[in-house]
């Protein structure tokens, strides 16, 4: 089954470097998350773990994250076939529609080691880096989650915020890349070609998201998107700030650039495969472009917070989605990449036609050109965002 678009951009946008009102609204954003106080360790912020004796978890996720009944939305199959395999009680929430926002809800408590109620949070990678960086993430007890070890797909493992998967477990990964819709262009191959071609100019756009625009222009560019210079990166902005400049690009967007490109309102952009594949299934004229040059790699991951009393119990839920047949029921429902290995083979059975989707099981020629982008400290992050943010003019 494929889900319609979903309203809200669950990559987020950090907003905020520079103070902005919805960061202010939401308890101070990035302005103090590396003010004294805020910093915790594994020593200085330990909780009890109740999984013993309580058979519960509460599961915080994005919207339209899970597989869903297509007869009654109130039941979420593989999640439910989870309580009935352990007697584990889940209360979930799709509460995370912005990884900035979410953490204005939880931040107080986590810098003051108190419990922010949720045994597992769902999040993207400079997010999870951030509060990896802050103390912020319980270490995950390796023997409880043998599944991820088996069946974790390799380009995921030894990340550079998480360099052995310790804090973080992807629950879904996708691609950032370029796209077009052939009805109202012909075929767009480089990110050269999106900045600058003629007939494209102001039916471009471009994502909000800094590390997947930045991340495709330094690829572009000739340099290493997971390992840069500041100078690098300028001359990557440059060239994003001259197509701003001359029209080329008509906004930055969340993905509420999918129905414009669905449309044929804009010609193409950068976009995220999950989108894409969605709108593929309903006009085989809309194109996902992996560029020579690379494409951007990025997941969000679940991880169990400071003070979370049940961290045995969401180990178990890990564990139980890197299972194969359970990874590709829901990747049946989400189209992103499937973080598993051996989901392929069970999605066959599924949906064939998703079991050859390479936007869902890449190949290893699409993986080969698949970069993460660099992990970045606090001083970096509020630069390279700062920069970025006066380009595009949010």
């Amino acid at each position: 089954m494929r889900v319609p678009l979903r309203p809200l951009s669950r990559r987020g946008l950090l907003t905020g470097a520079l103070g902005s009102a919805a960061l202010v609204a939401a308890g101070g954003g990035l302005a103090g998350c590396g003010t004294k106080g805020a910093q915790q360790t594994e020593a200085g912020c330990v909780g009890e773990d109740l999984s013993g004796t309580e058979k519960k978890l509460t599961f915080s996720n994005w919207p339209q994250y899970l597989d869903v009944d297509e007869e009654d939305e109130s039941k979420r199959p593989s999640l439910d076939e989870f309580v009935r395999k352990t007697g584990i009680q889940v209360t979930y929430t799709e509460d995370i529609n912005d990884n900035n926002e979410f953490f204005g809800k939880v931040r107080q408590q986590l810098a003051a080691c108190q419990s922010t109620d949720r045994d597992i949070i769902v999040l993207s990678d400079w997010m999870a880096a951030r509060m990896s960086r802050l103390g912020w993430i319980q270490k995950l007890d390796p023997a409880n989650i043998p599944n991820v070890r088996a069946n974790l797909l390799p380009p995921l493992l030894n990340r550079s915020f998480d360099t052995d998967n310790q804090l973080s477990i992807p629950w879904q990964s996708g691609l950032a890349g370029l796209a077009y819709n052939g009805k109202v262009t012909k075929e767009l191959r480089t990110v050269d070609e999106l900045l600058t071609r003629p007939d494209l100019r102001g039916r471009v756009t471009a994502l909000s998201e800094m590390r997947d625009t930045m991340g495709l222009l330094l690829g572009a560019g000739g340099h290493d998107p997971s390992n840069f210079t500041t100078a690098q990166f300028d001359d990557a902005l440059h060239k994003l700030k001259k197509a701003v400049d001359s029209g080329q690009i008509r906004r930055f967007t969340g993905n509420d650039y999918a129905p414009d490109l669905a449309k044929g309102d804009i010609a193409a952009c950068i976009g995220w495969s999950g989108d894409v594949i969605q709108l593929a299934a309903a006009d085989e004229r809309v194109r996902f472009v992996a560029p020579d040059s690379g494409v951007m790699l990025y997941s969000d991951n679940m991880m169990v917070p400071n003070r979370a009393t049940h961290k045995a119990n969401a180990e178990q839920l890990i564990n139980y989605y890197y299972e194969p047949a359970v990874a590709a029921r829901l990747a049946a429902y989400v189209n992103y990449i499937c973080p598993v290995k051996g989901a392929q083979a069970e999605m066959e059975k599924i949906d064939p036609e998703l079991a050859t989707n390479p936007l869902i099981f890449p190949d290893e020629a699409l993986l080969s050109k698949s970069t993460m982008f660099m992990a970045l400290d606090e001083k970096q992050e509020k630069e390279y965002e700062g920069k970025f943010q006066q380009v595009i003019g949010a």
